[in-house]
């Protein structure tokens, strides 16, 4: 008895380990699909308030004459209606881009099942939430213009050396000129008392 009850306890947990391993649970639909769900679901009970037994009431005389004829017309309002109310949907749909929307804010949803720190909360002291809401932000800008201005510095610095450069460039051109100014006129003054010498009298 003991090796059998032994023997069903192991079949149990057998079963219990392979049936531990089901099947991974459907993806939740995205908020597009539930918002057309929710439209078609609308409809439907939109159709249900508006039934034909309530258009025969209304039209009763009208349906004693024409029951062919009303079921008829009551069929082609109903459709109607129902396409004029998903046109108007869809074209607010398009107006807000709700597609758009949707898909984002199923990302952000998907992003944030990773994310280890918990989700920011109001803690229902409004100057609390500003400064933890503001504060990283103004460090955050505070370190980008930190670094603007490094490299505003850093592009100020290498135009005066560029401007330093310049002059000091030009400082030589200027003293090369007034050097072969002074050369030149040295020359012509030689010149100039070569040719007197030739002239004078012998």
């Amino acid at each position: 008895m003991a090796a059998g009850g032994d023997g069903g306890a192991e079949l149990a947990e057998r079963g219990t380990a392979e049936g531990g391993d089901g099947p991974a649970p459907a993806a939740l639909p995205g908020r597009a699909q539930v918002f057309a769900t929710v439209v078609d679901t609308f409809l439907e009970k939109l159709v249900a308030a508006g039934s034909y037994q309530r258009f025969v009431n209304c039209y009763r005389c009208f349906y004693k004459l024409q029951p062919q004829l009303t079921r008829s017309i009551y069929d082609q309002f109903i459709s109607q209606l129902q396409a004029s109310i998903k046109e108007e949907v869809q074209e607010v749909k398009n107006e807000g881009n709700l597609e758009g929307l949707f898909s984002s804010l199923d990302k952000i949803v998907e992003e944030a099942k990773d994310r280890e720190e918990p989700a920011w909360r109001p803690s229902g002291i409004p100057e609390e939430d500003i400064r933890s809401t503001m504060v990283p932000y103004l460090l955050k800008h505070r370190s980008h213009l930190c670094r603007v201005l490094r490299e505003k510095e850093e592009e100020n610095r290498k135009v005066a050396e560029s401007v330093l450069m310049g002059r000091n460039r030009i400082a030589e051109l200027q003293q090369l000129i007034q050097a072969r100014q002074q050369a030149w006129q040295a020359i012509s003054k030689e010149q100039r008392e070569l040719i007197m010498t030739f002239q004078e009298p012998q």
